[in-house]
């Protein structure tokens, strides 16, 4: 009786190994270290690397490590001084291209690092870091969804076709609408016909408006197609944001909605707050359009007389371009990019990928233009609301193409990566604007460890004195499991990648309590079965085995209930959830296995016990 099989020691065995060495990497603390990378995202070249590493030698400073990746350079030093003077060092001698930011580098030994064990990922209360509220432009948001309703109509209208035409006075935006003129009855009611039928006019209201010397008819957006719309731009700009932050290689950001027009960015262990506005503003995207070939560019660039329905334009050596008004296909059709080499030239490229609409619309292009011209322009989005446009491409077609098509003018290998990186972050929706912005600093976040480390550690004290009291040796039992219910939580959590909060922290300390209410009610079952006179070894049995359905039933509860918080929390409220998750996870584990393992190897098996300490 109360005898575990060797294959239960075994599997208790291998869980606590487990817990410790994926809990270890916690012990060890972080190097002070400068971080060292391209500001657009290039790889790191071994002459950078030689020409840091002989700035940093010409100080007198001497890093512990070097660690070099392709897109980072990390100096790991020994302290602070050490680290704040490289940080100038670098600033002032490789200004302009590279970024040159303060980081803390977990100093986990190499053995543990090959094993995959990792230290918590601390958020942005502990490790400090930037938070920044960003408000979106949904206005502009519109103006860009009326503009491409613009388009649509234009092409509704002027099918390629000519004797399926119908000729307008203007198309243009007006508030939340588009206004269509046209020169007289029949041919509005032959426009409106069309657009009545056609799928693009979805979720809009059309109707006839006669002007002073014209047939209109008037577009506005349904009130729930706005609402979609907006909610459609705020969604893709969290997209593009978290996908942008994750491209340039910042650890667990924190990207999510505020309210209907707002979006909060954290990103823990950042203290530049210029590198930080550099990663979430600049954003760069793809726009195609056609070539005015009638149009005389030198001229327009000359005399400022610009045709109605172009653009000007100049290409990279400075030769002025004019580009036709209306857009082909825009980067937020955009799906897919990647860098390589054109095969018949071998020159740099971009392979990119567009999405059904945008795959159409290109379709129909290129199969009625083909040997006519399309250029490719390349806009920037910098900090500051500085904008920046260039004509990278201007190719003929050679025959029709869609969903998958190549972007080949570019200058160098790091230029093809480079632009590929920024179009798979994608194109922001609509326009944002950083409306606050804090910075927790290190020395804030480390007393807030300091201050949940303490609470941590005064309740589990607590606890463990209260049990070893109250429950005597089967106290102590549960002593031990709670303490290997505290490495087990750290460990998973190490494990998992979770980030660690304060609310995280919290979900600790109730789990410390939460942890030995079943050893309680086990305990507490022993000692009933004592007292109505069953023997040591069948009250030890019964008291596991009764309290398990009500012990189960407490813990599935609890559970459902972090579940919930996790699915429809946010931010603070996940990391509870997370944490409290794990320790009722582990809790089951170490208060009903683990303790009953020990039950049994100190009154288990042939031994004659005539009186239990619980």
């Amino acid at each position: 009786m109360n005898q575990y099989p060797a294959w239960k020691y075994v599997l208790i065995v291998l869980f606590l190994t487990f817990a410790t060495v994926y809990a270890l990497p916690n012990l060890f603390g972080d190097d002070p270290a400068v971080q060292l990378s391209h500001s657009k995202g290039f790889r790191m070249t071994p002459e950078m690397v030689d020409r840091a590493t002989a700035a940093l030698t010409a100080e007198q400073l001497t890093p512990i490590s070097i660690e070099s990746e392709p897109f980072k350079l990390l100096y790991r030093f020994s302290n602070a001084e050490d680290q704040i003077r490289a940080r100038d060092v670098l600033q002032d001698q490789l200004s302009g291209q590279y970024s040159v930011a303060l980081n803390l580098a977990p100093a986990t030994p190499g053995w543990l690092r090959a094993v995959g064990a990792d230290p918590m990922v601390l958020g942005l209360d502990l490790q400090g870091g930037v938070h920044f509220l960003l408000q979106v432009d949904m206005d502009a948001a519109m103006e860009q969804q009326l503009d491409r309703y613009v388009d649509d109509i234009r092409s509704i209208l002027r099918p390629s076709r000519a004797e399926d035409r119908i000729r307008y006075v203007s198309i243009r935006a007006v508030n939340n609408g588009v206004l269509a003129q046209l020169r007289s009855a029949e041919d509005r009611a032959r426009a409106m016909n069309r657009l009545q039928s056609n799928a693009s006019m979805t979720g809009v209201d059309l109707e006839e408006v006669d002007g002073t010397d014209t047939f209109n008819i008037r577009m506005t957006i349904q009130e729930n197609t706005l609402i979609a719309l907006q909610q459609t731009a705020l969604k893709q700009n969290i997209t593009t944001l978290r996908n942008r932050v994750n491209e340039l290689g910042v650890a667990e950001p924190i990207v999510h909605q505020q309210g209907g027009d707002r979006i909060v960015i954290q990103l823990p262990g950042i203290q530049d707050t210029a590198r930080a506005k550099e990663i979430l503003g600049a954003t760069a995207t793809l726009e195609y359009r056609a070539v005015d070939e009638q149009g005389n560019a030198l001229d327009a660039a000359n005399t400022g007389r610009i045709p109605p329905n172009s653009r000007l334009y100049t290409t990279r050596d400075g030769t002025p371009i004019l580009l036709l008004k209306r857009l082909i296909v825009s980067g937020d059709q955009l799906v897919g990019a990647a860098a390589g080499f054109d095969q018949q030239t071998g020159t740099p490229m971009v392979s990119v990928t567009l999405d059904g609409v945008g795959a159409n619309r290109m379709l129909d292009f290129t199969r009625d233009n083909v040997g006519n011209r399309m250029a490719v322009v390349f806009l920037e989005n910098k900090p500051g609301g500085i904008r920046s446009e260039e004509v990278i491409s201007v190719a003929v077609i050679r025959e029709p193409f869609g969903k998958r098509f190549q972007t080949t003018g570019l200058d160098s290998t790091e230029e093809s990566s480079q632009l590929a990186l920024l179009l798979r972050a994608g194109a922001l929706a609509a326009p944002v604007e950083i409306i606050e912005e804090r910075t927790v600093g290190p020395s804030l976040g480390q007393d807030n460890i300091d201050k949940g480390f303490k609470s941590v550690i005064i309740g589990f004290v607590v606890v463990l004195i209260f049990m070893a009291i109250y429950y005597r040796v089967f106290g102590l039992f549960a002593n031990v499991a709670l303490a290997v219910n505290l490495v087990m939580v750290v460990a998973l959590l190490s494990m998992l990648g979770a980030t660690l909060t304060l609310p995280g922290i919290a979900g600790i300390v109730l789990t410390v309590g939460m942890a030995v209410d079943a050893n309680v009610l086990i305990f507490e079952r022993i000692r009933e079965e004592l007292r109505i006179g069953n023997t040591p070894q069948a009250s030890i049995r019964a008291g596991y085995d009764k309290a398990f359905s009500t012990i189960a039933d407490a813990n599935i509860t609890t559970l459902i209930a972090a579940v919930v918080l996790f699915t429809f929390g946010t931010g603070p409220i996940k990391g509870f959830a997370v944490t409290l998750s794990l320790g009722i996870i582990t809790s089951m584990f170490t208060a009903i296995m683990l303790t009953r393992g020990i039950a049994n190897l100190v009154y288990g098996g042939r031994r004659r016990v005539k009186k239990l300490a619980v």
